[in-house]
């Protein structure tokens, strides 16, 4: 790690009620957890563990869908009842109604089982039994829904189910036949189209494991690796402490997928090296937050929504982190250019970092972490399936811990025989890795369960096709309109629901709207998860800028807003994903089969288009190119920026001329006096001892 020292600064720390506040984000995004004691912890801890080990071995083994999606959803909702209270004043301990709820949800899944393929051939017409069970399923679902994500995903959930039943006594072109309780029941609970759907078989084949294997990560120390590596070997500089962010958050990110999580684990080690150099409250959190989002579409995990974009394509997870590669790279560019303007904004040039302990020693000490963190990618070109990738990326892991005494998941202890068993066992690392890998999970598969209700609709009401047709006629066939209104739709419902119901919703209702003026698949669902993604810095539900905020002390409405001057330029890069078919060589074509056809100029082309619009943006948004810009100059980066970013060649013509005028004026004009712009906020022309 690195300290920053600056003789006039004073020693900023992050309060113990500053984390607390923070992980209050965490709690939101992820449920707030009981925390049992006792036999019951020891009960729970049994469990979770039994249900990581059950994960690994399908992993290997083959088991039945119609096993494996059911037995998940039991894992998940007999866990969710018991570590998520019902209501706050009801936490740390587990209530009557709470094993109520979790034996129905064993026996729910029972039930299925033994009703074999009898069960699933009576989906039609179901017995009474059968829909009773049904909707017990289905409140269960709503009721873990409403513990893990709060109010509002039940509720968007209960709605569909809702159109489902009042289809005749809907407004046109809302209308259609309508469906009864029996039917909806049938589709939902007795067949793979409804709860037991995609969206499970994603969490129940590679979310979990993908968990499980962040978990494993972080219990053997690579977590705090990548967080010391990125501040040694951006420390010495300048603009070390905002590149410290990107790094560690890319690093800190890949394996987690959590943007909160990842939010406040760096923002506590980070900010004070930020409030040092000279960041306002506000910009500091607003990097952070923008770093945090980084982590849900960075390779090797990218959230949990890249699971499923590979599984309603029906392409291999290797194709998704291809197309990811280079908006991923486009996206850290923008952070980057925006950490370089800010050390020649906020005066950082004299700001001397000391390294605690250098690269080299921190890379030969923990090398194996990085290890760890690539062999996802090796073992799927090596031709391994992303689901054998992942379990095999997990037990490298867990055989690499052991290289040194204070990564190892099991204490050397246990094989000397020193210590007692319970503590070297029952206590170590590993235990706690896998039950917090399954912990870990059961938001992300409660929403997933909740969000095949959704899909399920539908599905069986042709709601997608409905919804299409609207867009299309509201855009009058216009490409950028319809692009620009899935978008929209896209954000609002990410204004409510979490990133991973946000695509499942938007993929079937949106995506073919698109798709229908000739947007390849994969475009379009590249197109929704990214807009999905930015839902996760827009009010009400920015729960990274919030978090950041609350370990800043800024103020969370201005972190957000700070935060989206961060990320917008990278997100308006996938318009060019469907505007043009030149913009698909931002996604490298698709597929690996696609790519090696593909045309290789065309595609460094788009590429350098992109960065360039990119860092246009960025000077624009930030006020700053060669210097300070002025207003004039500001707007035209602006113009530039977007010119560059839609695909046509007068548009290209348009935003390069634009830049290398902009570029002239700041080169022929003399320094302008530190001021304050008038397009410029306030905080952001103050001293950096001002901030500090």
């Amino acid at each position: 790690m690195t300290t920053a020292t600056q003789p006039d600064a004073p020693e900023v720390i992050v309060s113990d009620e500053a984390r607390l506040k923070a992980e209050e984000f965490i709690e939101a995004e992820e449920g707030a957890a009981n925390k049992l004691k006792g036999w019951l912890g020891v009960f729970v801890t049994a469990v979770a563990f039994v249900m990581s080990a059950f994960h690994l071995y399908t992993a290997y083994a083959i088991v039945p869908t119609q096993t494996l999606r059911p037995v998940h959803v039991g894992f998940v909702l007999f866990l969710c009842f018991l570590v998520f209270p019902v209501a706050t004043r009801f936490r740390h301990r587990v209530m009557w109604w709470d094993w109520l709820a979790a034996v129905l949800s064993i026996a729910v899944v029972v039930y299925l089982i033994l009703g074999g393929d009898d069960f699933t051939d009576r989906n039609t017409s179901p017995n009474p039994w059968d829909i009773t069970f049904g909707l017990i399923l289905i409140a269960l679902v709503l009721e873990a829904m409403r513990r893990t994500n709060g109010w509002i995903m039940p509720i968007i959930t209960s709605a569909f189910l809702a159109y489902a039943l009042l289809g005749p006594w809907l407004p046109a072109p809302w209308t259609h036949k309508g469906y009864e309780i029996g039917r909806l029941v049938g589709v939902m609970y007795m067949t793979l189209e409804g709860i037991y759907g995609v969206a499970i078989d994603v969490s129940a084949s590679l979310i979990i494991l993908f968990t499980i294997f962040g978990a494993f990560l972080q219990y053997s120390g690579a977590g705090k690796f990548y967080i010391d590596f990125s501040f040694s070997a951006m420390g010495g500089k300048p603009t070390g402490a905002g590149r410290t962010v990107v790094l560690a958050s890319f690093l800190l990110g890949g394996p987690s997928g959590s943007g909160v999580a990842t939010t406040v684990t760096l923002g506590a080690v980070a900010y004070p090296m930020l409030a040092k150099v000279g960041y306002e409250k506000n910009a500091a959190g607003g990097l952070l937050a923008a770093g945090g989002l980084g982590a849900i579409i960075s390779p090797p995990v990218l959230g949990a929504a890249a699971f499923l974009i590979a599984e309603f394509l029906k392409i291999s997870y290797l194709d998704v982190l291809l197309m990811a590669v280079i908006p991923t790279i486009l996206f850290y560019l923008a952070l980057f250019l925006m950490v370089e303007i800010d050390a020649r904004k906020y005066g950082m040039g004299n700001t001397k970092f000391d390294k605690v302990d250098s690269v080299w020693n921190l890379t030969r000490k923990y090398w194996f972490h990085f290890l760890s963190l690539i062999s996802i990618v090796f073992f799927m070109m090596w031709g391994f399936s992303p689901v054998l990738s992942v379990f095999w990326a997990t037990v490298v892991s867990f055989f690499t811990s052991f290289l040194r005494r204070d990564t190892a998941l099991l204490s050397y202890d246990l094989f000397t025989g020193k210590g007692s068993i319970t503590r070297n066992l029952f206590q170590s690392p590993f235990v706690k890795a896998m039950e917090g890998g399954s912990i870990g999970v059961l938001n992300v598969a409660a929403t997933c369960a909740g969000a095949g209700i959704i899909v399920g609709v539908v599905t069986l009401t042709g709601l997608g096709l409905k919804f299409s047709t609207i867009v299309i006629d509201y855009a009058g066939g216009n490409l950028l309109l319809t692009a620009i209104f899935t978008s929209l739709v896209v954000w609002i419902v990410g204004l409510a629901v979490p990133v991973t119901a946000s695509y499942i919703i938007c993929a079937v209702i949106a995506a073919p709207a698109l798709i229908k003026l000739g947007v390849p698949d994969f475009a379009a669902h590249m197109f929704i998860f990214y807009y999905a993604v930015l839902s996760e810095v827009s009010p009400p539900t920015a729960l990274s800028p919030f978090a950041a905020a609350a370990i800043t002390g800024g103020d969370p409405y201005k972190t957000t807003l700070q935060c989206w001057k961060y990320t917008v330029p990278a997100f308006l890069v996938p318009f060019m994903f469907v505007l043009d078919p030149s913009g698909q060589g931002l996604l490298l074509m698709g597929s690996t089969k696609a790519l090696a056809s593909a045309n290789w100029w065309s595609i460094a082309e788009v590429t350098l288009t992109a960065a360039i619009g990119i860092a246009a943006l960025a000077g624009g948004f930030q006020g700053w190119a060669l210097k300070r810009c002025t207003a004039f100059e500001r707007w035209m980066l602006i113009v530039a920026g977007f010119a560059l970013v839609y695909p046509s060649t007068i548009a290209d013509v348009i935003g390069f001329g634009l830049v290398i005028a902009a570029l002239t004026l700041q080169y022929l004009r003399k320094e302008l006096q530190p001021q304050i712009s008038p397009a410029l906020p306030a905080a952001e022309s103050r001293s950096p001892h001002e901030k500090a």
